[in-house]
């Protein structure tokens, strides 16, 4: 198993800026969408430190899109969406933010089919 994503990782070495428990609440949907992309391949120790910012990416992208459709608002009873055709979803963007992280490694390509 991958060593853990922690809040001090997050917050002093990728530099990430959500609360402890913001970030607590985002990691498990990261977790799961990271290892899904690399094909639950385990990173070697000279992969590590991107397999751990392409958590803490997937960690902001989630805490500020969620998983499901992104674009829109809503002021009291008015809401307005911002999809084209299906639009974009928190996923897609976590998955983009990943692989930026990624980039370089063998783990990039892993979850390719």
């Amino acid at each position: 198993m991958a060593a853990a994503v922690t809040y001090q990782f997050y917050s002093q070495v990728y530099g990430g800026g959500l609360s402890e428990a913001a970030f607590g609440l985002a990691l498990p949907s990261a977790l799961r969408h990271v290892r899904w992309l690399v094909g639950g391949v385990e990173p070697g120790e000279d992969e590590l430190e991107n397999y751990l910012r392409a958590v803490c990416a997937a960690v902001d992208a989630f805490a500020e899109f969620g998983e499901g459709q992104v674009g829109g608002f809503s002021l009291e009873n008015f809401k307005v969406t911002h999809y084209e055709d299906e639009g974009t979803t928190g996923e897609e963007i976590a998955t983009q933010a990943a692989l930026k992280e990624l980039v370089g490694t063998s783990l990039a390509f892993s979850g390719v089919r």
